[in-house]
Formats: structure tokens, sequence, C-alpha cells
């Protein structure tokens, strides 16, 4: 979606350059002419610009700052988010950032393990992603058989049995659903094994400084860290807190207004 975050910066700066203008100088040239060469009526593009200007900045200072929604793509979240799933994300809580080019320029909190994060992936740097926060920096991590393993501890599982899937996500009926605890945050998560990806993503890996490893709680068909290495600092977008929104086969009014475990 960068290309809407250029599109609204560029709308706000132009329009707010536009009533700048006439406030500075047009307005009064126009009131020095009234009743001689003109009715000293604004223009269309200056009254466009008047009306709009206010609103593009509470928008844009909402979204940069404040809280921005995404929509899921995928199923690789599951069954912490479906297809279809429209959340909010905190924009503050791992630092202000400038639109567009994702600058932090004020530092505000680090993320945490256990935190659903929505990023730009260092191989897709147009597309914003979201996972889970699995390592911090100078963490070990261990993914083996199905089961995660941090800085030497295993993580507890609870099995729940098998998983039920509808809408887009009944492909994943059958799969085997647990419960897990990743810090402070206790979810659930699936596992498949028939998977095709399940041989490529077991490993060992030491998560540099300044970068974090990030999972899909879908692991088995959820494209992350395993594959592609580790998620720069700078990349991440913010902290997903809130479900708002969802449409997969209608309106699914059960998990509006859901918290993100």
């Amino acid at each position: 979606m960068r290309w809407f975050e250029i599109a609204l910066v560029s709308l706000t700066l132009f329009t707010g350059l536009v009533w700048l203008l006439d406030k500075v100088v047009l307005a009064k040239r126009r009131a020095a002419r009234e009743g001689l060469l003109d009715d000293g009526k604004e223009p269309v593009l200056v009254d466009y610009s008047k009306a709009f200007f206010p609103v593009l900045a509470v928008v844009l200072i909402l979204r940069s700052f404040v809280a921005e929604p995404f929509r899921i793509p995928s199923n690789s979240m599951m069954p912490t988010l479906l297809t279809g799933d429209f959340i909010l994300v905190n924009k503050f809580t791992y630092g202000l950032r400038l639109p567009i080019t994702n600058q932090k320029v004020l530092a505000m909190g680090e993320p945490a393990r256990g935190d659903v994060v929505v990023f730009r992936p260092p191989h897709h740097p147009e597309q914003d992603w979201i996972k889970r926060i699995i390592g911090l920096p100078g963490d070990k991590i261990s993914y083996r058989d199905g089961r995660l393993t941090v800085n030497g501890a295993p993580i507890p599982y609870t099995p729940i049995g098998s998983y039920q899937g509808r809408g887009n996500g009944a492909e994943m009926t059958g799969a085997q659903e647990l419960s897990e605890q990743i810090g402070e945050h206790v979810h659930r998560i699936l596992l498949r094994t028939e998977s095709p990806l399940l041989d490529q993503g077991e490993g060992d890996w030491v998560v540099p400084k300044g970068e974090y490893f990030v999972m899909g709680d879908n692991r088995d068909n959820s494209e992350d860290s395993r594959y592609w290495g580790f998620l720069p600092e700078q990349n991440l977008r913010g902290r997903a807190f809130l479900i708002w929104m969802n449409f997969d086969e209608g309106v699914d009014f059960s998990r509006i207004g859901n918290s993100i475990p």
C-alpha cells in the first residue's frame, strides 16, 4: 500500500501549499482587484484545497503516527488472524516514523517476543507483511519437528485438538491446533505434518543485532524468517492490536473487536 501512502502525502502537501499560497499572496491580490477586474471569488483549485487540506492532514497524522488499518491477505497467521481480517496497527509503540521512508524520528519502545507486527520484508520492500516476533537480537532460535526452542528453552505447548476451518481457512481443516506461550503472549498455532514447507523450515539461527526473527502462527504455511532471513528493525511498521472487521463469506461479527494476542 505504499502507493496510497505516497498519494496521501503528495495530496496533503499540494493542498497545503495551495492554501498557504492563497493566504499569503493570492487572497491579497484578489482583494486589491475586487470590483475592478474580478469579483473576488476564490479559484476552484483554492476552494477545493482549503476544503480538503484539513481532512487530508488529519488522516495523514492519524495513519502515520497513531493507528493504521491493514487487511490480512493470506492464511499464514491462522488461527490468530484469518484471511479477510481488517486489523488496526499501533504506529507509535516502537517509535514514531516518517511516512514513505519509514525513518524513525522518535524512539518510544522496543518489540517484545510474541508481538504480532506489520513490516516490510527485505525481499519485498513494497509490500506489508504480518508475522509474530519469535526472536530478539542475540537470541538463539531452533525449530525442529514442529517444536520451537528459544535460548535453549523449549516453548511450552498445550494440545487443543483438530482444527475446523471455514471460509478461506477451510484448507487448514484437520491441522493440529495447539496453544503456545512466548513471553507473556499465549496464542494458538497450527501444525500440519504433510505440509511441503515442513522439511525446509527446520534449523538453528542466532539473531543479529538490530534484527528480529519472525514466524507465522500457521507454522507449516508461512513464508517467514526460516526461509528469507532476519527482519531489520528499520523495516518495522507497527504492532497489530485489534481486529475491527472481517469479510469472509459475509461479515463475521463474532471476531469484530477482538484484541490480537
